[in-house]
């Protein structure tokens, strides 16, 4: 099959919609359903990224997209009780299934109807926790026959899969049109390893093994995430993406917000919530998403907790917020390109920064080495610009 009809393009109104290989066949099978031209976008998009965490890692490698950015993405280390209970595990995992429940439990708001990318094949176990969430569709280069059984069961038997040639290799040269003018570029194939992390201009100059595990991951998750972008990274996945954004600074608060509410879930406040037995998870998502923010009030103050919980919870103040987040530490973080002032490392220094990569050559450099040095962080210079659009 060298071209697919699809339901429409990114809108309704925009039809027809199609997608075709120039030569040869399309790199994907559908086993399932009938593909949006936004999920085709979230699904390509992210069988790069897991297929690179793969190769760099040697660990199974699993993404969360949306919108064509991943909301998470991650390697398939063990989760620990903590992790489990927020992720809402049950059963054991595989380590594809580990890898994509962290992928996904980065930020489970984001997350919310996601397209999920696997880079092994998928099997029983992760099949069975992607029934239980909400998730628009799912590409991997293989299934078992018990997975795609119950994946098939998925959305009324609408659930989209994808089936990916994990042999197909794609031209060197890209195209793409916006307003009737095509553009071409060579592909970003530049290989992201820890050969990049060698130049190391502050004075911490000591890279643990678990720090460069996630540096990798961060960077690598950049190259697939709309710039500007900025990645957290922790324990071998991602817990703080900023994409998209016009100021530098802007992103850094961005991701790191989301990487201080991944680790407020973590906390007993929000692992002690009396929830009601019937609440669903997204529900149940949003609940702590508010509960943890600046607007709890707007579900604790009037009757609306009722639905939630058994009885009101106490307000996470701002004081147990912070003094819980005093504990946030080893978090590496990657920019996909320089930073420009000291700022984004103050701001990532709130938030358990340990460890940075990013490309380098601003010429306010030695501001941001001497804001690194000032908290003893370690920084390398990449001298790779990771921007995507």
């Amino acid at each position: 099959m060298n071209e697919l009809e699809l339901k429409y393009g990114c809108n309704p109104n925009q039809k027809p919609a199609k997608v075709f290989a120039q030569a040869g066949e399309l790199p994907f099978e559908v086993l399932n359903g009938k593909p949006g031209y936004i999920n085709l976008l979230d699904a390509l998009n992210g069988w790069q990224l897991v297929r690179e965490l793969r190769e760099a890692t040697n660990l199974p490698a699993a993404a969360s997209f949306k919108h064509v950015s991943p909301a998470g993405a991650a390697v398939g280390l063990p989760l620990d009780d903590v992790l489990k209970k927020i992720y809402f595990v049950e059963g054991e995992l595989s380590p594809i299934a580990a890898a994509y429940v962290r992928a996904r439990g980065a930020d489970r708001m984001s997350s919310y109807g996601d397209f999920a990318i696997l880079s092994d094949e998928c099997d029983e176990p992760t099949a069975n926790y992607l029934k239980k969430e909400v998730s628009d569709g799912i590409i991997a280069p293989g299934y078992t026959p018990q997975a795609l059984e119950i994946l098939k069961s998925k959305r009324k038997g609408n659930y989209l899969i994808l089936k990916i040639n994990p042999n197909f290799a794609p031209p060197e040269i890209e195209r793409k049109q916006i307003f009737g003018v095509t553009f071409e570029q060579r592909r970003n194939d530049i290989k992201i390893s820890a050969d990049c992390l060698q130049d190391i201009p502050t004075k911490n100059k000591i890279l643990t093994e678990s720090a460069r595990r996630d540096l990798l991951i961060a960077l690598i998750t950049l190259k697939y995430t709309q710039s500007n972008s900025v990645c957290y990274a922790k324990g071998g996945q991602a817990i703080g993406i900023g994409a998209g954004q016009q100021s530098r600074v802007h992103c850094t608060r961005l991701a790191g917000n989301k990487a201080d509410f991944w680790f407020l879930r973590q906390s007993p406040q929000v692992l002690n919530l009396p929830f009601k037995p019937n609440v669903k998870r997204p529900d149940r998502d949003n609940a702590i998403d508010v509960y943890i923010g600046a607007e709890s009030g707007d579900l604790l103050d009037g009757d609306s907790w009722q639905n939630i919980f058994t009885c009101r919870p106490e307000k996470f103040t701002d004081y147990l917020k912070q003094d819980w987040l005093k504990k946030l530490n080893g978090v590496s973080l990657a920019s996909d390109a320089f930073f420009p002032f000291g700022d984004n490392i103050e701001r990532a220094h709130k938030s358990g920064v340990e460890f940075i990569a990013q490309s380098g050559g601003s010429i306010r450099d030695d501001n941001v080495i001497e804001t690194c040095d000032k908290y003893g962080i370690f920084m390398a210079m990449t001298h790779i610009r990771l921007f995507h659009h």
